[in-house]
């Protein structure tokens, strides 16, 4: 192993590679470029966050110039009917693209690190379509809308997790075996959606529909609100936790050995994640592949494996944001952002799954 390798070896576990002298000074260049990279990724990643955001507060069947928006947000259009497109209609929408985007995001990677499997995203191991399934009981059999439903999709999201974890658990929980139990508590949600759709009026149907494709047409001020306060006490919270993450990748034995309580951690790491992708699946219904993508299309921007929390939660907002421009401006008819999602991340998964089976053979 040459000197800048070893370097690199230590930065990425965290200094339990013994370094030899004249080593410290590689460590501490390749941690420089690390970091360094990163945050232009960030940066780059944040002003075309930006420009999208500004760009679906122009776009729609009123064209509002750009100059116009910033006035909007000066205080300075008050005479025109900018404000009140803007700012009542297009603004909320926006908004909960982004947060939603970011939520999904952070909530993929964070599971996509933990299990070192790029499948174990929400939307893969059962976590939306638990939410979906208890949302459409919600809609169908209670009537439930607005916070009602929000509150119902957040307890099926949580409960499918319980249920996965605890059916994962062996002395521990292993990737693959979350991945494999969750398909299966994900094939159960989505039976028993259909099942009730089956026997709904075509009236509760469609809306049921409309909330499982995933769709940002109901975002209002008071859903921007609630969900911008989940995020302020989740992000920091995802964040933090995150430092974690690096330990129990090496495995148990070694995370213990380091001083960390192993499945007190993991649990702690797989709650943030269910609870990121619950509210955001709760706020726009499940959004799809969007938490199976940021992450390592992160990674790939970064050079580093599965992505920084940060960067893959703007990847996320970016993909959200730009999807739903595309769904409501830029097709021949309006289509929910969880159809255009679908429709990015399904090759994405396809060809994932063909890597997977490659790299498997190989080994």
């Amino acid at each position: 192993m040459t000197t800048t390798d070893r370097a690199r070896t230590y930065a990425a576990l965290g200094g339990l590679v013994e370094l030899r002298d004249g080593e410290i000074r590689e460590v501490r260049l390749v941690r420089r470029r690390g970091r360094l990279r990163e945050s232009g990724i960030v940066a780059v990643l944040l002003v075309l966050l930006a420009a999208a955001f500004c760009l679906s507060l122009s776009l729609g069947d009123l064209w509002i110039p750009l100059p116009d928006v910033a006035r909007v947000a000066l205080g300075l259009s008050a005479d025109s009917p900018a404000p009140f497109i803007v700012g009542e209609l297009r603004f909320p929408r926006a908004v909960m693209a982004v947060m939603v985007g970011l939520a999904f995001g952070m909530a993929g990677t964070i599971l996509q690190q933990l299990v070192r499997n790029p499948l174990a995203s929400p939307d893969i191991i059962g976590v939306t379509y638990g939410a979906s399934a208890t949302a459409v009981v919600a809609i169908l059999v209670f009537g439930a809308s607005g916070y009602v439903l929000s509150v119902w999709a957040l307890v099926g999201g949580l409960g499918a997790a319980a249920l996965v974890y605890g059916l994962s658990w062996s002395q521990g929980v292993t990737g693959y075996r979350m991945i494999l139990i969750g398909i299966g508590v994900a094939a159960v949600g989505e039976s028993l959606t259909a099942y009730f759709l089956t026997r709904a009026k075509l009236y509760e149907a469609t809306v049921a529909l409309r909330w499982l494709t995933g769709s940002l047409s109901d975002a209002s001020e008071s859903r921007m609100h609630v969900l911008g306060w989940c995020l302020v006490v989740l992000v920091p919270m995802a964040l933090l936790l995150s430092r974690w993450i690096r330990p129990l990748q090496l495995g148990d034995d070694s995370a213990r050995e380091l001083g960390l309580r192993v499945e007190t951690s993991r649990l702690s790491l797989v709650v943030a994640s269910v609870l990121l992708a619950s509210v955001a699946t709760a706020a726009a219904g499940p959004i799809a592949f969007v938490a199976l993508m940021a992450g390592p299309v992160a990674g790939l921007l970064t050079g580093k494996s599965g992505g920084g929390l940060i960067s893959s939660g703007l990847v996320g907002a970016v993909l959200v944001v730009v999807s739903d421009m595309v769904g409501q401006h830029l097709l021949s008819q309006s289509l929910p952002v969880g159809v255009i999602t679908g429709i990015i991340g399904a090759p994405y998964l396809i060809w994932l799954l063909i890597r997977m089976n490659r790299i498997g053979g190989a080994n």
